[in-house]
């Protein structure tokens, strides 16, 4: 079956964060066994000016030598077009087995409702849901 659940984790790598001008870094994800990530980034109120940029970085190593890769997206918010919206990241066949995401909140203040990994193509299916993820159904 191509079922979302059953193909693809999810968990919950940064927790909400309040109105700041910040870079958020989040929880590191393994990504055996998976061949592309994304990371979207919840966002609350976004103050006019903020410049948000969403970047995905990888290491060999679990706990250090991150560095950017070309997975990031950049959007300057106007008076209200950014509030309660998303912002998304996504990395194909990654080189390096370990990946977080970077968010810069610059210029002005940004909310942020927390930033979701989606690991997907998994080599084996089902896969089990991170513990981040509380309850999940799914209809047939």
């Amino acid at each position: 079956m191509n079922n979302f659940l059953e193909n693809n984790k999810l968990a919950v790598v940064e927790a909400a964060a309040a109105a700041a001008q910040t870079t958020l870094t989040s929880d590191t994800v393994d990504m055996k066994g998976f061949d592309t990530l994304t990371f979207a980034t919840l966002l609350g109120d976004v103050s006019d000016t903020s410049v948000l940029t969403l970047t995905i970085h990888h290491s060999d190593a679990s706990a250090s030598g991150f560095a950017a890769t070309t997975a990031t997206t950049t959007f300057t918010a106007g008076a209200s077009d950014a509030d309660s919206k998303l912002m998304a990241v996504e990395m194909t066949y990654p080189t390096k087995r370990y990946a977080r995401a970077v968010l810069t909140r610059g210029t002005a203040d940004a909310v942020v409702g927390g930033i979701v990994a989606i690991q997907s193509n998994a080599n084996a299916a089902p896969v089990t849901q991170d513990a981040t993820v509380i309850a999940s159904a799914q209809a047939v």
